[in-house]
Order: C-alpha cells, then structure tokens, then sequence
C-alpha cells in the first residue's frame, strides 16, 4: 500500500510543481494526504484531483471554480459532476474566444504599427 502513495518531493516531481503550489493546493483544500508526522503522502485519489486540476488550469478555470467542481463529485456524484463540467466548459469556451478576438485585434493593430514605422524609416 505504501508504494501505492507519494511523497511531497515525489508529487511536486511527478506533477513539474514547485513546492509552494502544492503546499497552496492543500490549503485551499484541493488536495488533502494523508500526513505521518511532518511527512505527507499522497494517494492514487490525490494524483487524480492534481491531473484534474492541471487541466483545468491548462484550459483558464479558476481554482475556485475547480474546487467547486470537485466537491460535486464528492457530495452529489458523477453524473452532477459531468453536468457541471459541462456548464463550465461553455462558460469558458465563450471565455477563450473573447480572449482569442482581442488577440486578433492586438495582432492585426500592432502588425499595421509596425508596418507603418517600417515604411516610414525604408525598412521592411
């Protein structure tokens, strides 16, 4: 059963964090090992939440939203979870692609900035 469990130094590795993030995880309570001592050991169930948790951060969700979703699964079940999951995913599909527009219109303007002060000084 041991071997089944990691140490600090093992999840902060496994997962490419820094030790702060880990620690901050289990203070919002997204993660909670189980502790020996000062030791802390994480179990097949911890390794899940962070990869979820990575992959929402991946995606842009705030950790609260990503704390909320995991407490579903825990008080209501999968299927509650996956419909959540669900209206999360639209909220921020709609987020990403706001954000991609007015990365667009940033492009598209610097790009006609940059191309203006080229022409003005003869460079290309």
């Amino acid at each position: 059963m041991a071997e089944d469990r990691l140490s600090f130094k093992e999840m902060c590795a496994a997962f490419d964090v820094t030790p702060r993030t880990l620690r901050y995880y289990e203070y919002i309570e997204l993660l909670q090992p189980d502790r020996e001592g000062r030791s802390r050991y994480y179990n097949a169930r911890d390794r899940a939440r962070m990869k979820l948790i990575l992959r929402g951060r991946k995606f842009g969700f705030q950790l609260e939203d990503i704390r909320q979703w995991l407490m579903i699964y825990e008080h209501e079940g999968t299927e509650a979870q996956m419909r959540a999951w669900v209206s999360l995913a639209d909220g921020q599909l709609k987020e990403l692609a706001e954000q991609r527009a007015q990365l667009n219109e940033a492009i598209d303007e610097l790009q006609a900035l940059r191309d203006n002060v080229a022409e003005e000084i003869g460079t290309d």
